[in-house]
């Protein structure tokens, strides 16, 4: 590990005890007009979870404490109750296809996150997996955190446990497979996040809206490595915030996600002419095994900043 890695694990990496809500909500109380947080769920058939994910964020965080400011589901086309479990438990839900509608919606993550710029207004932005079991508030105020007592960091991500089932420490399965030896190779700067594909992540709106956003699974490789090369390794930091436990996909989904996650990379390394968009996986049918391609995500959406009902949002 670079000796200059080595000296930003002691500096930029905390526990979410460390900033206990008396002090988050004194901070607030200092610079009442940067410091306004939005918390964004994207969420897809999520209806078994995310009801209870907005019950705690609004109790512990909105309630007894007034550290989250404004609390959106974006939906990306459920076909179950997520919407209807999101608002009833006290979300501001929007549908991603009523987000920019002049620009035809892709499917994946990156893309619902991108679109939320547009319908949120906090200084920081901080999303959050919809798929989280056992949740704690300390999830969002663990990672706000930094952000509100320390103006020089721009960047904090969410570190965790992440058992699966009942093994310690075996989920991240794409993230040391694919993301960690990436991030090693070619980024070694950032080879100090533990959990560098986590869904949990807290950023000031004024960084984010510089930042592309590829539209799938490649989306928070492609914001951790273009933040690094945007606002310097010390604007980035590190939460742990104890143990993650989530849905976890099935070992030709984790495919999918390693080969768009590689694409992401393979893009910010080259910038030039990409692999074959395509991924190929197999399944066992009553005659033996067939092939099923899959199209790799390859759009990115450009810096929000860019767009002009953003701007124009943002100016009125």
């Amino acid at each position: 590990m670079l000796e200059e890695v080595e000296r930003w694990l002691t500096r930029r990496s905390w526990s979410a005890a460390d900033r206990p809500l008396g002090l988050l909500t004194a901070a607030r109380a200092r610079d009442p007009h940067r410091s306004r947080v939005s918390v964004v769920l994207p969420a897809l058939n999520e209806e078994a979870t995310v009801g209870a994910i907005v019950t705690e964020i609004r109790r512990e965080l909105m309630e007894k404490v007034q550290l989250v400011d404004e609390l959106v589901v974006i939906d990306s086309g459920s076909t179950d109750a997520t919407s209807d479990e999101a608002r009833r438990a006290g979300a501001h839900v929007v549908h991603r296809d009523a987000v920019l509608p002049r620009i035809p919606a892709l499917p994946g993550k990156g893309e619902v996150l991108w679109r939320s710029l547009l319908v949120t207004g906090g200084d920081i932005v901080c999303f959050v997996d919809a798929d989280l079991k056992d949740f704690s508030a300390d999830f969002v105020s663990g990672i706000i955190g930094p952000l509100l007592t320390d103006p020089s960091v721009d960047f904090v991500k969410a570190m965790y446990d992440r058992p699966l089932g009942e093994a310690a420490g075996q989920g991240g399965r794409v993230t040391e497979l694919v993301a960690r030896p990436l991030l090693n190779l070619h980024w070694p700067r950032l080879a100090g996040f533990v959990q560098p594909l986590g869904g949990e992540y807290a950023v000031r709106r004024s960084l984010l809206e510089q930042l592309p956003f590829p539209v799938g699974y490649g989306v928070e490789l492609g914001l951790l490595v273009d933040a690094l090369h945007t606002a310097g390794l010390d604007a980035l930091a590190q939460v742990d915030v104890g143990v993650r436990r989530h849905r976890h996909q099935d070992g030709q989904a984790l495919g999918r996600m390693a080969a768009a996650i590689y694409r992401t990379a393979q893009l910010r390394l080259s910038r030039g002419p990409l692999v074959r968009p395509e991924l190929t996986q197999f399944e066992r049918g009553p005659d033996g095994f067939v092939p099923r391609t899959h199209a790799v995500d390859t759009e990115e959406r450009p810096p929000m900043r860019e767009i002009a009902e953003y701007a124009s949002r943002h100016a009125a």
